[in-house]
């Protein structure tokens, strides 16, 4: 079916847009082609949504040198750290990998076929590759992690093997069949890049002054004056004017994950998760939140907490704010409770005993303070939709399990938009073997006793949801968008999303009016997009 949807202009567009922070460079002048490796970072705010989702997007980009036009895409398993353009043949080498904390050292050499667009990868079993070089038409040479062996092997940072492989026609070169016993090779010392001149050297490419790479649209909220603001990976917030042009930016080392526009200011809820050094200790900074200007920008305060947060909103203008670490505490920890201009909150509630850390279960448009809290012995299992009242001083009230289904199952929550005076959420089931198909779903229930109106199931996470009356729009991470009736919970359309012909991930949206939808991107961009009846 065709989607009456379309993009009519894009915010925060530029060179490179498409592969995030840049780690690797190839420049092959004879082609008229540059190739880029990108690393989107984490697309699942871990405050947010279901912990089982968390996952991270790396790219390759392959880009015309006269005009920096994306010539394709591809997707890489994990961060891409080296590059080699093949001397005769229309072919490119990537290396990727990385440590995945334990004993290994993962990854896999692609070969890019420039003219198909598409990637094999050759290695039987994954190694991490560290440099690649063209010895000749015939011979690649690779610098290759150390490989699992079962023991823990104290140089593997610092050392790597340096191996030859040769193939009379690497066009020709199926799929996983470099053997694992051709990459012996000789052990040497390899000093790990840092990849920080990569941003440089994309920098440069661009011959924009001040270039820097955008990722990970977390919020975005359009204003009455027409205005659009967004918070986004190493951006606090910023605003752009109805013409397209940026009118104020707040850069932040982190950025921001929540916006909440409250009267005259704006409220950011910024996450933080990198460890820095403070003596001799590593400490991560107390997460914080910032009140803003819409106007410029400019700082009204900020609130340093010493736990990480989620906000939660009313339609009337309540704002809550809910630890998100309570479980490891086992004790009762209190709701803050921000009230709208003129009211003051009688009393703060708590949510004591077992809280879930890892669901913000952020609801759009709601009547309600909604939370999700577990119970008893399982609450990972027994969880439960509930509800705080600013007046009243008593505990959250317990509205109706998240589980609608008997026996309960593990349930993961997610974002979702109240509907009618119902609400409308997404979710995953967690299951031990992972997300398996059609474990993630939309399901639209009462608010007074969570009884089931309809269910939409998928195979990938949720991202976003929002919509009214009429429809529900979820954004899902493989890059889908899915238009749903809201009344029966029937597809009305659906599209993967795209700009200039490649795919992009909608993270955050907003539907502002009936006829248009805003959709922060996973590469940094905001879509600015027009539904036709």
């Amino acid at each position: 079916m065709t989607a009456p949807l379309t993009v009519h202009r894009v915010l925060g567009d530029r060179p490179f847009a498409e592969i995030g922070r840049p780690t690797t460079v190839a420049v092959g002048e004879e082609r008229g082609l540059v190739v880029v490796g990108g690393d989107l970072g984490y697309l699942q705010w871990s405050a947010d949504g279901t912990a089982g989702s968390r996952w991270r997007q790396h790219r390759v980009g392959v880009y015309g040198t006269d005009d920096l036009r994306c010539r394709g895409v591809v997707s890489s398993r994990w961060p891409v750290q080296c590059l080699a353009f093949h001397p005769t043949l229309p072919l490119v080498a990537v290396g990727t990998g990385s440590y995945d904390g334990g004993y290994c050292f993962e990854g896999e050499l692609l070969l890019l076929d420039l003219e198909s667009g598409r990637a094999r990868s050759v290695l039987r079993g994954a190694r991490e590759v560290l440099k690649l070089e063209w010895r000749s038409a015939q011979a690649l040479r690779l610098v290759l992690a150390p490989p699992d062996e079962g023991d823990f092997d104290e140089e593997a940072h610092t050392q790597g093997f340096d191996v030859i492989v040769e193939r009379p026609d690497w066009s020709a070169v199926p799929q996983g069949s470099v053997r694992q016993e051709e990459l012996g090779g000789q052990r040497v010392t390899f000093e790990r890049p840092e990849h920080e001149d990569a941003v440089e050297a994309v920098a440069a490419l661009t011959g924009e002054p001040g270039w820097e790479p955008r990722r990970q649209v977390w919020d975005v909220h359009g204003l009455a004056d027409g205005r659009v603001l967004a918070c986004l990976e190493e951006v606090l917030a910023e605003a752009w004017l109805p013409d397209g042009r940026l009118d104020w930016c707040v850069p932040d080392e982190e950025g921001g994950r929540q916006l909440v526009v409250r009267e005259h200011e704006v409220w950011v809820n910024a996450e933080r998760r990198r460890v820095r050094r403070v003596g001799r200790e590593w400490v991560t900074p107390s997460p914080l939140i910032a009140r803003l200007s819409p106007a410029d920008g400019k700082s009204l305060g900020t609130l340093a907490l010493g736990f990480p947060a989620v906000f939660t909103t009313r339609r009337d203008g309540w704002l809550a704010l809910r630890p998100t670490d309570v479980h490891r505490r086992r004790d009762a920890q209190p709701v803050g409770l921000v009230p709208p201009a003129g009211e003051t909150p009688e009393a703060t509630s708590t949510l004591s005993g077992y809280d879930l850390f890892n669901h913000s279960f952020p609801i759009r448009r709601s009547t309600r303070l909604l939370f999700l809290q577990g119970n008893g012995r399982e609450p990972w299992r027994d969880k439960w939709v509930v509800e705080v009242d600013p007046y009243a001083t008593d505990e959250p009230r317990r509205l109706f399990p998240l589980d609608w289904r008997t026996p309960a199952r593990h349930l993961f929550g997610g974002p979702g938009v109240e509907v009618g005076g119902d609400l409308v959420h997404a979710g995953a089931v967690h299951d031990g073997a992972g997300l398996l198909p059609g474990n993630v779903f939309v399901v639209r229930r009462s608010l007074t006793d969570g009884a089931v109106r309809w269910e939409f199931t998928a195979d990938r996470p949720a991202t976003a949801v929002d919509g009214d009356e009429d429809t529900v729009y979820v954004a899902y991470n493989s890059g889908e968008l899915v238009a749903l009736d809201a009344v029966d919970g029937s597809v009305r359309w659906r599209r993967h999303l795209e700009v200039d012909g490649q795919p992009v991930v909608p993270l955050s949206l907003e539907l502002t009016d009936p006829d248009r939808l805003l959709v922060g991107t996973v590469d940094g961009r905001i879509l600015d997009c027009a539904i036709t009846p």
